[in-house]
């Protein structure tokens, strides 16, 4: 005596419930991750191309309790906005953060900004520029 197979011959009756399964999800994935690339790409797009002003910190001497860092701004004509600075001390606690304001026909500007801190400063970074 023989047992029947409880398999159902290949390629017969169509795809599996196994396979139909891995083919959706598939599908989802590939639609989700296209959704994902367009959503970064317009982030991304919005960030580089509406930031109208952008700095950098040149320079910078510390004092006892002020910080002079030399900042060179790019705007577009006409721009307003301002640039974040902050300083830390050397076990990294921060000591001191401001906002300086640029305005103004010029599309660079050259400028020592003073920034006040709370205890000796070894560092101005430029956190970021907004414009309003």
């Amino acid at each position: 005596m023989s047992t029947a197979s409880a398999r159902l011959p290949e390629g017969r009756y169509g795809r599996s419930a196994d396979e139909r399964a891995d083919r959706t999800l598939k599908i989802v994935g590939s639609v989700l991750g296209a959704l994902l690339l367009v959503v970064v790409g317009w982030f991304a797009y919005h960030y580089i191309v509406e930031n109208k002003i952008s700095a950098q910190v040149i320079t910078f001497q510390a004092s006892h309790d002020t910080v002079e860092a030399h900042l060179e701004v790019h705007k577009d004509a006409g721009a307003t906005g301002y640039c974040t600075l902050r300083s830390q001390a050397a076990d990294g606690t921060e000591v001191g953060r401001a906002d300086f304001r640029f305005g103004g026909r010029a599309t660079r500007i050259d400028k020592v900004v003073t920034l006040r801190t709370t205890a000796p400063g070894t560092t101005a970074e430029l956190l970021g520029c907004h414009a309003d």
